[in-house]
Order: structure tokens, then C-alpha cells, then sequence
């Protein structure tokens, strides 16, 4: 029930503490809810060493899934590991009588992302961008160098593109923003 963002932070400060008493280092992994390029530079900076990246995957051509139109978009299906879904897989196969008594991940949709490779290497020269707009060559710098704002939703609209037309490169269709 909380925030993967104060989990994280949470979690890499104790770890952190622990490397400091003991010389043990613990490696922290972000789980859950990352699915574009931003959410895995925030995950980074606040001290994941590694990332659970089955919703980002799950976007692309390469995943086994199912292309499919939903509402005029093309959307991915995707399952996350603690769904029903998955369960049926009898991946959380409990031995016995015993059953999950609960639904953790969701059975839904993603958004299409294209082909893998494209989209792995623009996320790859967003993060190193984002790195180096913090003046950092490597992740254990951004970690220290990077200074998260919280901001509202009114200022994330007025930092983007407004008062314009945007075209649609894929679908050469304008939207107004």
C-alpha cells in the first residue's frame, strides 16, 4: 500500500545504513510500475541498482502478447506476476491445500510502443541524457547528484509543449494542446 517511490527511498536509506555498519552491501531492486524512460531514471536516482521491467517489455513487438485496438489505440496486453493471470500458471504454487489468498499485479492493457530495439535505445539515450543534465557519468553519481523536485500537476503541463498543435509523426493527425 505505499508509494513504490517512498518504498524505494525508504528501503536504499536502510540498505545504506546497513553497508555502513556491517560493509555489506545490499543490492535494492525498483519492482513494480515502471514503465517508461523517466520512471527509470527516478528509480536509479533514488538508489535502485536494479529495475523489475516486465510493463516496460511488455509494450513492444517482441513480447508474446497480443496487438490490439482499444478505443483508436493500439495497446499490448500485460499481466503482472502477482494477477490472477499468473497465478493460473501456478507460479505461486503454494504446495498442498494451501492457495494466494490475494490478487497483487493487474490483467490489463499497455500502450504499444514499436520495436524493441528502437525503443531500448531511445530509453537508453534518455536515461544517459537525464545523467548527464545532472552532471553525472554514472549511475552510483546520480544517485548522489540528483535532486528530485515535487512538483504539481498544472506546472508538468505548463513545462511541456502547450498552446500548440502537435503533430502526430506516426499517424500524421494533430492534437491541440
Amino acid at each position: 500500500g505505499r508509494g513504490q517511490a517512498t518504498a524505494l527511498i525508504d528501503v536504499c536509506r536502510a540498505r545504506d545504513e546497513y553497508f555502513e555498519e556491517t560493509g555489506v552491501y545490499v543490492p535494492v531492486c525498483s519492482d513494480g510500475g515502471i514503465v517508461y524512460d523517466y520512471h527509470m531514471t527516478l528509480a536509479l536516482a533514488m538508489g535502485a541498482d536494479f529495475m523489475m521491467l516486465g510493463r516496460y517489455f511488455a509494450r513492444f513487438d517482441e513480447s508474446p502478447t497480443a496487438r490490439v485496438n482499444v478505443n483508436g489505440q493500439y495497446m499490448k496486453e500485460y499481466w503482472g506476476e502477482g494477477s490472477a493471470r499468473a497465478r493460473n500458471w501456478q507460479r505461486y504454487d503454494l504446495g498442498g491445500a494451501s492457495k494466494l489468498a490475494f490478487e497483487e499485479g493487474v490483467d490489463s492493457y499497455v500502450p504499444y510502443a514499436g520495436s524493441l530495439k528502437d525503443g531500448v535505445n531511445a530509453t537508453l539515450y534518455k536515461i544517459k541524457s537525464t545523467m548527464c543534465n545532472c552532471g553525472s557519468l554514472s549511475i552510483k553519481e546520480l544517485q548522489q547528484k540528483a535532486r528530485l523536485t515535487l512538483v504539481s500537476s498544472t506546472s508538468i503541463v505548463e513545462g511541456g509543449a502547450h498552446d500548440v498543435v502537435v503533430k502526430d509523426r506516426n499517424h500524421q493527425t494533430v492534437s491541440y494542446q
